[in-house]
This record gives structure tokens, sequence and C-alpha cells, in this order.
């Protein structure tokens, strides 16, 4: 059998309000707009750091617990970071209003909770060396 080679090109992500969500990857996370289909329904593909893009389009319906980490189904993004206090305190500068404490990491490290404009999950996570990611 011959291997399977891959890499993730981009994340999907419905938004009740397409171009509000795009313009606050944009602003908060500092993404870069590397396609806008200039249509009505707007969509967009955003670059987020390390490459991977998150593709932002109109949704058709909608669902309540979306911020529910344990619900099945993808619930979140883990952004990198080299100190989440860092990290916080930028994010809070940029209006984001983290309402928890940072939390140990599976595989070693921290993670800190926090959600985009339309409530879904991200969170920071910080990796020591001696992690099994680093």
């Amino acid at each position: 059998m011959s291997e399977l080679k891959y890499s993730v090109e981009h994340l999907g992500l419905p938004a009740r309000e397409p171009v509000a969500l795009k313009d606050w990857y944009v602003r908060v996370l500092g993404a870069k707009v590397r396609f806008n289909n200039g249509q009505t329904p707007p969509a967009f593909f955003l670059e987020l750091g390390g490459g991977l893009m998150v593709e932002i389009y109109a949704a058709t319906s909608t669902v309540a617990d979306t911020a529910n980490n344990g619900a099945a189904g993808w619930r979140h993004v883990a952004l990198r970071v080299e100190s989440i206090e860092a990290a916080q305190a930028e994010l809070a500068r940029r209006g984001v209003v983290v309402t928890e404490q940072p939390k140990p990491a599976g595989g070693g490290g921290r993670v800190l909770f926090f959600a985009d404009a339309e409530g879904n999950l991200l969170h920071l996570v910080e990796r020591p060396k001696e992690s099994v990611f680093h």
C-alpha cells in the first residue's frame, strides 16, 4: 500500500456574518486575506500564522452550542505562542475578553481558551522545550 501524502490547507468556518468575522480575524489575529470572492454571499480565505488558512463563508443554519468544547465535532483551533501571558495581554489590547485562567495542556505546557466574534473557540497553547510537541 502506498503512503497518503498530504498537508492541511484550510479549515472551513461558516459564519452568521462572514464580513464581520473576517474583519475580527484580520484585526485581532493579524490574519491576511488571501482570497475574497467579491460576491453575495461573501466568502474569504484568511491565512493565519504558520500558513494555515481559514475559509469563512455564509452559514445556512446555526447551532446554539458552538462554544461547548465537549460537543461532538471539531471544537477549537489552537494557536501556539511563546508566552501565554504576553499573547493574552496583546489580545486584551485588541478587545478580547478572557474569562478563564491557563490550564495544563495535554502533551505538556498550558492552554488558555477564548472565543472569536461569533463564539467559536480558539486557544493559546504554550509548550515547554521538554514537551513531546516541541
